[in-house]
């Protein structure tokens, strides 16, 4: 609910950034998102994008922040700029540009996306993880850096959501089917050494829009889950709900071809994506993420 003092906060955070003669005119629901409230804040001549949260979760809009910053390192990529982490009354908040998206479609502007993501991807750190631990949605994302890029899927990411599913209740035939998967995935790579990609980490198609600029249109991502890892992932979750436009695949293949295996990694690195809607949204993926563990485990058994 906004409240009055609310709106008063909210207009003191943002001329914390914006200056003085800031005038907050109008506070509109932005949709879209399941985890926060996000909000259009306008002003007389200029909107920022405002999310927020309890603060008790303002740890995530730190990570989202430092996700930000690491995405803004590659020059083909467009991500609002962080004006602002703070608390406006009781919640933790973040204060973003805000950016006029628009829907990647249409084959031109859906191969230059592609490009892009290719571009972001050739930016490698020195091995697997992250400095800091971070979050996909609200669920912690354990980052530790590991030199092997099989074990550290296993143990950071695969690992983790089979053990918060288990103590919601989800245990039974997901388990020993995870537990087979964890045991057999490094058959995946045996041929195979990805080089640690800076990756955007949750990159479904809401995560995702374009920017016309003056240069023309730019891919645009926010809400990311940074680390560097196989860029096989980023690529498999755009796939997973809905999926891209076939040129954004054509042109990021063009720019960097994928390895011919990457179909049989596929459904390993969106496991854990549909682990994780099971466990933030419920037995509704639970069905799904049993079917994806089964057609895994007997793939691996091979």
């Amino acid at each position: 609910m906004i409240t009055p003092a609310l709106r008063g906060d909210i207009e003191t955070l943002v001329r914390s950034v914006a200056g003085s003669g800031f005038r907050l005119r109008e506070l509109t629901p932005v949709s879209g998102g399941d985890i926060n409230t996000s909000l259009r804040v306008t002003g007389e001549d200029h909107s920022y994008f405002l999310k927020l949260r309890p603060s008790a979760g303002s740890a995530m809009f730190t990570a989202e922040a430092d996700g930000l910053a690491a995405l803004a390192q590659c020059p083909a990529i467009r991500v609002p700029g962080v004006l602002a982490v703070g608390q406006v009354a009781d919640q933790a908040a973040l204060l973003l540009e805000w950016l006029d998206l628009r829907p990647l479609a249409g084959d031109d502007v859906a191969r230059r996306a592609g490009a892009a993501l290719a571009a972001l991807h050739r930016h490698e750190g020195p091995h697997y993880g992250w400095p800091r631990d971070n979050f996909i949605g609200p669920t912690p994302q354990a980052n530790a850096p590991h030199d092997s890029w099989a074990l550290f899927f296993v143990q950071r990411r695969l690992q983790p959501q089979l053990a918060l599913a288990a103590s919601q209740g989800h245990g039974g035939r997901l388990q020993q089917l995870g537990e087979r998967i964890a045991e057999r995935a490094n058959a995946l790579f045996l041929d195979y050494r990805p080089r640690p990609s800076l990756l955007h980490g949750d990159l479904w198609s809401g995560n995702a829009g374009i920017v016309d600029g003056p240069d023309g249109p730019r891919l645009a991502l926010f809400d990311p889950a940074v680390h560097y890892g196989d860029r096989e992932a980023d690529l498999a979750m755009t796939e997973l709900f809905g999926g891209f436009p076939l040129a954004f695949y054509a042109a990021y293949r063009e720019a960097w071809p994928l390895d011919v295996d990457y179909e049989r990694r596929k459904p390993l690195y969106n496991l854990y994506h549909v682990l994780n809607h099971l466990n933030l949204f419920g037995r509704g993926y639970l069905a799904q993420a049993e079917r994806m563990a089964e057609r895994l485990a007997m793939e691996l058994s091979r």
